[in-house]
Parts: C-alpha cells; sequence; structure tokens
C-alpha cells in the first residue's frame, strides 16, 4: 500500500509539473491584419508584443492568423513569415467570407482556430480592427479580453491605462485560457529587421470544414478611403494636427501644407471634426487613434483630456495657442503662444522643402 501511495504522489507530481512546462512554454495567437499584400504594422507590433510573453527568451511559439481571399492574401502570409524571427506558423483562412472585416465571421474564425491550436494567448492590435472582432471573439469563448496592453510584466501581468491615460492600472488575469489581449502598438514598436539569415516561418491552410457560417447579424456595404500621399496617421514620424482655432476646413489647409512639407501626416482633435473641418479618421485621442511619432505639432489645441490620452507618448511635442493656460503646454516639450495665423504661414516659408 505504502508503495502503491509513492508511485501515485510521483504520477501526481509528474503531472502537475508538465502543467507547469505547457503554461511556461505557452504559445501564442496574432490575429493580424493586412493590406495590398503586406501585414500592417499594427499587427507587427501585436507580434512584437506576443514575443514579451516568453520573457524575451524565445520560450513562446508565436503564430500568426490572417484571413481573407485572392493574391494578396498569399502575399501576405509570405510577408508574415518572415516578419519576426519568434513567429514560428503563419495560419491562413482563404475563403471569401472573411475578405470584409465583419465581426462575426472573423471572431468565430478565431474561435475554430483556438478549438484547432489551444492557444494560451490570443492578441490583437487596439485599433478599429482588433476593437471590432476581439470582444466578440472573448465573448465565443467564455472568456474576459484585456484590452489597451501598454506594457506586459509576464504571460498573466499586464500594465493598462485608466481614467484617459492619467493612471496605469496593472492587472493580473486569473481566468482560464486563452488570455485575449489588444495592446496598443505605440507601446510595442517593430525592431528593425536583421541581417542574420533565418528559416522563414511555415504557412499553412485553416481547415474549415467545421466553419459555421452566419451572416444574417450584419452585411457588409462598401468601404471608402481617401487617395492620400501622405503617411499613415497611425504610423506617420510627424505628425500635425490642428483643433477648433482653425474656425473652418478652409483655414485647416494650412495644417495640411505643413504636414505635406514635413512629410508628415494630418491629425484633428474632436473638436474639429466635430465641426466638420476633416474627417473623422483623422481625430486623434482617446477616441480616435493612438499616435506615437517622433515630432507632433499642435496648433490651435486646447489639450483636452481625451486627446492628450491620444497623443502623450509622442517623442517630441510642440504646441501653439494664443492661450498661455492651455493644458497643452504642461505636456509640450516646447510651446508658443501666439496666433497659429501667423505662426503656420512663417513656419512655411522658412522650412525647407522636403526632399
Amino acid at each position: 500500500m505504502a508503495t502503491t501511495r509513492m508511485i501515485l504522489g510521483a504520477i501526481k507530481k509528474r503531472s502537475f509539473s508538465h502543467s507547469l512546462s505547457c503554461s511556461r512554454h505557452g504559445s501564442t495567437l496574432v490575429v493580424a491584419e493586412h493590406e495590398s499584400g503586406v501585414v500592417k504594422p499594427h499587427s507587427l507590433s501585436a507580434v512584437t508584443a506576443a514575443t514579451s510573453l516568453g520573457g524575451g527568451n524565445d520560450k513562446s511559439s508565436v503564430s500568426v492568423l490572417l484571413a481573407g481571399s485572392g493574391p494578396s492574401l498569399h502575399q501576405a502570409a509570405s510577408h508574415a513569415a518572415s516578419s519576426h524571427p519568434s513567429v514560428s506558423q503563419v495560419l491562413v483562412a482563404d475563403s471569401e467570407r472573411f475578405k470584409s472585416p465583419l465581426a462575426e465571421p472573423w471572431a468565430k474564425l478565431v474561435h475554430l482556430v483556438q478549438q484547432q491550436g489551444s492557444y494560451s494567448h490570443i492578441i490583437a492590435a487596439s485599433n478599429s480592427f482588433g476593437k471590432n472582432i476581439m470582444p466578440r471573439a472573448a465573448a465565443l469563448l467564455d472568456v474576459s479580453p484585456i484590452t489597451d496592453v501598454t506594457g506586459i510584466s509576464d504571460p498573466h501581468t499586464f500594465v493598462r491605462p485608466i481614467y484617459a491615460g492619467n493612471a496605469l492600472c496593472t492587472v493580473r488575469y486569473m481566468g482560464s485560457n486563452p488570455c485575449i489581449l489588444t495592446i496598443r502598438s505605440t507601446s510595442f514598436p517593430v525592431p528593425q529587421k536583421s541581417n542574420d539569415s533565418k528559416a522563414e516561418a511555415s504557412i499553412s491552410k485553416v481547415n474549415l470544414s467545421n466553419f459555421d457560417e452566419d451572416l444574417n447579424k450584419s452585411r457588409y456595404i462598401s468601404q471608402t478611403s481617401q487617395d492620400d500621399e501622405r503617411p499613415d496617421l497611425g504610423n506617420a514620424r510627424v505628425v500635425i494636427t490642428g483643433g477648433r482655432a482653425l474656425k473652418n476646413s478652409e483655414n485647416f489647409k494650412l495644417i495640411e501644407n505643413l504636414a505635406k512639407k514635413l512629410g508628415g501626416a494630418v491629425g484633428a482633435t474632436r473638436a474639429a471634426v466635430d465641426a466638420g473641418f476633416v474627417p473623422n479618421d483623422l481625430q486623434v485621442g482617446q477616441t480616435g487613434k493612438i499616435v506615437a511619432p517622433e515630432l507632433y505639432m499642435a496648433f490651435g489645441v486646447s489639450g483636452a483630456i481625451q486627446h492628450l490620452a491620444g497623443m502623450r507618448d509622442s517623442k517630441v511635442i510642440v504646441a501653439v495657442n494664443n492661450d498661455a493656460d492651455a493644458p497643452i503646454f504642461q505636456v509640450a516639450d516646447y510651446g508658443l503662444v501666439g496666433d497659429l495665423f501667423e505662426v503656420i504661414p512663417e513656419l512655411l516659408e522658412k522650412l525647407p522643402e522636403k526632399k
């Protein structure tokens, strides 16, 4: 009897040790967005965040999920396979059902892939794509997502902003797998590619034979985008933002001209968007886009809390406002109290053309 107890005890200890090992060497699924045959930078930041879950020791394997149809999907898969040395597998769901980013089919796809792969973590960028899909996927998997993650302490401990970025909260995930995260791409910059030769990750097709399609709840109509030579607002190195003080859309061309001269992107406050000066896809802030460029210039921006939450991580902040007490000056590295209608034309005159 004593011998039997010792054997049972050894088996229990061995099983417990194996359980810990599986948790420690977990696997992560990155739900990625692609366009024109390239994985979008926000999703590459999600891959960077996924590598942080292994503590930087490459013990966490990363799989990238791409979905859509046509040649651009397979081009994006090749790009994802060579995007980061920690990516071990690229999963491709090739179907017309995923051609548009509707939440219902995409969330069901994530649920299906999780059932097939049993991942410990599922990550997406905290942009419109990730915010649309991940909460629904979390509901299907019966877990609670952790959103807007800006820091990863260990595989179950994360840092996220609260109170419009005025405080940081440390959250420990205590639920069952998978742990679902959306990350702020500005907090996980994509590293430069090294010249070290490395075999590309394998590319596999997702088995969609058991995919239960239900598209009655929503219908894709169309997508419109502006043909613009300027860099994307979310990834630009320079962002020039205008506020309500510009008064109308005609005057907002001053911001556009300055952005063109500096090779930067155009941003706007919520007040400027609500007033109809510019489209809402240019809004910077808590309810718009989160940016962290090397140079952020704000003209006629008062510095409301929700706007500061979207740009406070910028490397250098320059503010121009005729109100010396404007809150924007509290976060600005350089501030000028003056009339933007005088300052911008002078800048346009003295700045050299960007080559």
